[in-house]
């Protein structure tokens, strides 16, 4: 079984004034505060959700 990709999410701008489906986004990642971060599987799920908010979070590989 090979070994799954995983990425490092972080808020790093403020979803005040965001579009209510970016809002939900982020609540789904369990982004819920500035600066937190959340490892998650990278799959095709994940990639959408990062397309819908890619302008407020932070996009690092996980090692």
């Amino acid at each position: 079984m090979a070994k799954e990709e995983k990425v490092i999410i972080t808020l790093v701008k403020s979803p005040i004034g965001a579009k209510k489906n970016q809002k939900d986004t982020l609540k789904a990642l369990g982004l819920t505060k500035m600066n937190k971060s959340v490892e998650k599987v990278n799959n095709e799920f994940i990639q959408g959700m990062i397309k819908t908010v890619g302008h407020l979070v932070k996009i690092e590989e996980s090692k």
